[in-house]
């Protein structure tokens, strides 16, 4: 499964900027070993659900712990028996430009 989660603290710093904590949550996630890309909007993960979805959880848990309001947004592509879309999918858009 692919998830594309945004994880998110209620409140920002005196700029309104909320990246030290993203970030937080970002280091979570490349720490678990698990394949993922983040982009502007979304950091996305690839595993089986419940590794996934523990690795949502850690994320959460240290945004959590510096605001007390945390918003996620999780979409999921949940494919059995198929591994390494991460970078197959985006290779079969390319490939579909390029024809």
């Amino acid at each position: 499964m692919i998830v594309a989660i945004s994880i998110s603290p209620a409140g920002s710093d005196e700029t309104g900027g909320v990246s030290e904590a993203v970030a937080e949550a970002v280091r979570v996630i490349r720490a678990s070993g698990l394949p993922n890309e983040t982009n502007a909007m979304f950091t996305n993960i690839e595993g089986e659900w419940d590794e996934v979805m523990a690795v949502v959880k850690q994320a959460v848990d240290v945004v959590a712990a510096v605001s007390p309001r945390v918003s996620l947004v999780l979409k999921a592509d949940i494919r059995p028996g198929y591994t390494g879309q991460l970078t197959a999918k985006v290779e079969r858009i390319e490939q579909a430009l390029a024809d």
